[in-house]
């Protein structure tokens, strides 16, 4: 754990700094806070990162809407791997979707979401970091209203880009948000707080970016 953070410390430093800043900054507005801090770091975070938010989003939706064809492809073929493959590609080129697109964002953010968790898991609060019903950021919610929420908030992020899930997709809709909520219960309230946060500017950017697309729906229907 030592050895990644070091990995990450330009990063860690970086948003350590901007957390400070950002609780001056509700000081200087009558509400100094590192909840609030918190909650205004990620929605920055989030804001800059969201034309790659786009792309990952809308490559993992496209692959979904092709799951159909891709099985059907892959029934057909599949006593021909390299025929298999040159279809695929074809329906790919057709849809305008590419595979990968979804990982290069992926590959991105990940330096930012793991220097999040080091920054926040063992952050030094100045002062009393208490935050609504929270006394301590730096330890677990003690009524696990976080915990839920990152499960339930991770549940509704899932939910809203899945169209067409085969059983795999529809047990990681389940076992995913468990998981997660499962390991908040043990982490540091601030950084559950950022997870929570996170998942629900993600669900307004996943309804920004489809809302075209759902009034589109609703007119066709």
């Amino acid at each position: 754990m030592e050895f990644l953070a070091s990995l990450f410390h330009p990063v860690i430093a970086v948003i350590q700094f901007l957390l400070e800043n950002l609780y001056n900054f509700t000081g200087i507005i009558g509400v100094q806070n590192y909840g609030l801090a918190i909650i205004l770091l990620t929605i920055v975070i989030k804001a800059c990162l969201y034309p790659l938010t786009v792309k990952q989003v809308r490559s993992m939706k496209g692959m979904q809407e092709l799951q159909p064809k891709m099985k059907k492809l892959q029934e057909k073929y599949k006593d021909n791997p390299q025929l298999m493959q040159q279809k695929l590609g074809e329906l790919y080129r057709e849809a305008g979707v590419n595979p990968l697109a979804g990982c290069l964002p992926l590959l991105i953010q990940m330096p930012i979401l793991m220097g999040m968790f080091y920054a926040l898991q063992g952050y030094e609060y100045s002062g009393t970091p208490s935050f609504l019903w929270l006394t301590s950021l730096s330890e677990p919610d003690p009524i696990y209203v976080l915990p839920a929420l990152s499960a339930l908030s991770t549940w509704l992020v899932q939910k809203q880009t899945s169209t067409e899930m085969n059983q795999q997709m529809k047990i990681m809709m389940i076992v995913m948000p468990i998981f997660i909520g499962w390991i908040s219960l043990t982490f540091a309230s601030g950084l559950v707080l950022y997870w929570v946060t996170m998942n629900l500017v993600q669900i307004v950017q996943q309804w920004w970016m489809y809302r075209g697309e759902d009034k589109k729906k609703k007119g066709g229907t």
